[in-house]
């Protein structure tokens, strides 16, 4: 099946409302579904304020998800990196929260507020059947961003939650002291192999489902379906990476000891010690906490993109073209 096209135009626009609603209506509903549509020529791209309401909404909708399912998080860790016949330890679920929230809070701002105004621009240069191809590089490149703060991040949660120390702050100052400013960014290729396909690959299926089942059902979603949809895309996302966030969080967690020379030495020992079934380590956890995260991240997302949505001034047409002439 190929892609859902997914542009939507003013002037002979895809989704039609009742005669009796105004022009004022229908530009909302168009307005309220953000950047994830072509506009066509209906207003120019305000990158700042993409920018900011990306930033705003990603920021809201990462601190809630992490911490609604943090637990869940947790024992998915603990079960990748347990070796051979290790007892999972169920004590201390939360640990390392507070100091995730510091990194999470800016990584989302960060990547929602890269991927929504470099989606909208690739919208509007690729061909509508390319739409696709918007939103996955759109997601990369908006993961390759939050990299940067994601990884330390990740690195001193699951250190956390393997036991391995009691406080963020502990943590910090070990890997700076024993391992230097490479430990904070251990496993970075690893991170990037699982994180860059499942950002691309886990928004283009958000996207292009959202925005096609939109256009059939010639209305705007509400939030139940947002996260319906949000909750499938992550799921299946997190299915297909898993054997990549098994070698992630084995990198990660193995601190100076370097039981693994990279990447390759680590999908050769996994196989070669413990089987390739290991690779599907906490597969059933990684699915429901990211298919129940999927669900929260995106219904939050968009709950808050259209809240922004809704305040943002209403200048006229008119008013864009007075400012083009004035140019």
């Amino acid at each position: 099946m190929g892609p859902f096209t997914l542009s939507v135009m003013v002037n002979d626009s895809a989704i039609s409302l009742p005669d009796a609603c105004s022009k004022r209506k229908q530009n909302l509903l168009l307005k309220n579904s953000f950047a994830s549509v072509s506009m066509g020529d209906e207003k120019p791209f305000d990158f700042l304020r993409t920018l900011f309401e990306g930033v705003i909404a990603g920021g809201t909708a990462g601190v809630v998800v992490e911490t609604a399912l943090y637990p869940i998080d947790t024992i998915k860790t603990r079960l990748q990196a347990a070796r051979g016949g290790e007892k999972l330890i169920l004590k201390g679920l939360y640990s390392g929260l507070a100091g995730n929230l510091a990194g999470v809070l800016p990584a989302s701002a960060l990547f929602v507020g890269v991927y929504e105004p470099i989606k909208q621009k690739l919208l509007r240069i690729f061909p509508e059947n390319l739409s696709a191809l918007s939103h996955l590089t759109a997601g990369a490149i908006g993961g390759i961003a939050a990299s940067l703060i994601r990884v330390p991040t990740e690195v001193i949660k699951q250190r956390m939650q393997t036991g391995q120390f009691t406080s963020a702050s502990s943590a910090v100052r070990f890997i700076a002291s024993k391992e230097g400013f490479k430990g904070f960014y251990a496993g970075y290729g690893s991170f990037l192999l699982r994180d860059l396909p499942f950002d691309a690959i886990q928004f283009c299926i958000y996207e292009q489902i959202r925005i096609g089942y939109m256009l059939a059902a010639r209305r705007n979603l509400n939030d139940p379906e947002n996260a319906i949809i949000g909750a499938f895309a992550g799921a299946l996302t997190g299915a297909i990476t898993t054997p990549l966030d098994v070698i992630k969080t084995r990198l990660m967690v193995q601190g100076s000891a370097n039981q693994y020379k990279g990447i390759a030495d680590c999908v050769q020992t996994i196989i070669k010690e413990e089987g390739p079934r290991a690779f599907l380590k906490g597969i059933g956890p990684r699915v429901l906490w990211i298919g129940i995260g999927g669900s929260i991240f995106f219904g939050v997302l968009e709950s808050t993109k259209r809240f922004l949505a809704e305040r943002r001034p209403i200048v006229s047409q008119h008013t864009y073209s007075d400012r083009s002439k004035d140019k």
